[in-house]
């Protein structure tokens, strides 16, 4: 997909994807991977993140950063999720990680079919002024774009290790484990210990469990 675009003049393709929009906790995160002519051949075993083994993933980063031309992963806090809604949060993560990389991709292939790039609105103190130029829309990137798929795997791995981190300040939540998922040991734990700060409390779980600490819509 990259070399067709690469036909059409273009210099810098990057592929994005996000990690953590359905969690209870902690950040949602964008990955991109930005690759150029030159880049050599797709990073053996690189597939969607959802399809790799925590420790397949952790594998394949340092092969993904020596094989793109450049690459960075954003956050959005609970806090600014609760506060601007995921989607708004979602294109800050991806302006973060844009704005840390050496170059600018004039087109970027988005998973999905919604453009959380360009689309939400834009938060006062995001790092970049304006939306991408040229954002593509391709749903089930992650298995048909590679650099789609390094992004989702870059973006697994530091936001996986970042829900460890905070793991360690919660322990009741058992994040090293889901990860900040809905997992019934999680929503037990919830329902025992109610929300941390690190939790997204303005999402509403199915059932709408009343013993659960989350009562606004998302």
């Amino acid at each position: 997909m990259e070399r067709a675009y690469f036909a059409e003049g273009h210099a810098w393709v990057a592929g994005s994807d996000e990690v953590g929009r359905g969690s209870l906790g902690g950040p949602v995160s964008a990955g991109i991977v930005v690759v150029d002519q030159t880049t050599g051949r797709i990073p053996a075993g690189l597939r969607d993140s959802k399809l790799l083994t925590p420790r397949a993933r952790e594998a394949l980063v340092p092969k993904i950063l020596r094989w793109a031309a450049a690459s960075a992963v954003g956050h959005a806090s609970a806090a600014e999720i609760d506060a601007m809604g995921i989607l708004a949060a979602l294109r800050l993560a991806g302006e973060r990680a844009l704005a840390t990389l050496a170059v600018e991709p004039s087109v970027i292939v988005l998973d999905g079919n919604y453009d959380w790039f360009s689309r939400p609105p834009r938060a006062a103190y995001s790092p970049r002024a304006s939306a991408p130029d040229n954002v593509v829309l391709r749903i089930k990137a992650d298995l048909t774009c590679a650099s789609v798929a390094a992004a989702s795997v870059l973006a697994k791995v530091e936001r996986d290790a970042l829900m460890r981190e905070l793991s360690g300040a919660h322990p009741a939540y058992g994040w090293a484990v889901n990860k900040g998922y809905g997992t019934p040991e999680h929503l037990a734990a919830l329902r025992d210990f109610g929300a941390c700060a690190e939790h997204r409390r303005s999402w509403r779980l199915s059932g709408d469990d009343p013993q659960l600490p989350f009562s606004q819509s998302r």
